[in-house]
């Protein structure tokens, strides 16, 4: 995968104190947008993927906690049309960029 391929992932976690849980959300919401408080969604590179893996072995307990990180594949195409919803809940829209 080339670093400027984004791919789409689902993020999950069970954080079981407060103040991580907290701190665990914080942090998630610097890689994705959140589908419900302890699930995102992230359209992330290589290097972005490791990033984030890096933050939250900061910042979550692993003996205690879980996180689980599915990869839906290339973040365009069909992993965008991966995610349905329920009621009211809202399927974040990938972001786009243009450089002027």
């Amino acid at each position: 995968m080339s670093e400027t391929q984004r791919r789409r992932f689902v993020v999950c976690y069970d954080v079981r104190e407060p103040k991580r849980l907290r701190k665990t959300h914080e942090t998630m919401l610097g890689y994705g947008d959140p589908l419900q408080y302890s699930v995102f969604v992230c359209n992330l590179s290589s290097a972005e993927q490791v990033l984030m893996q890096e933050a939250l072995i900061k910042v979550v307990k692993l003996p205690e906690d879980s996180v689980h990180i599915i990869d839906l594949g290339i973040a365009h195409g069909r992993a965008l049309r991966r995610i349905h919803a329920l009621g009211s809940a809202v399927v974040p829209v990938a972001k786009r960029y243009r450089v002027v």
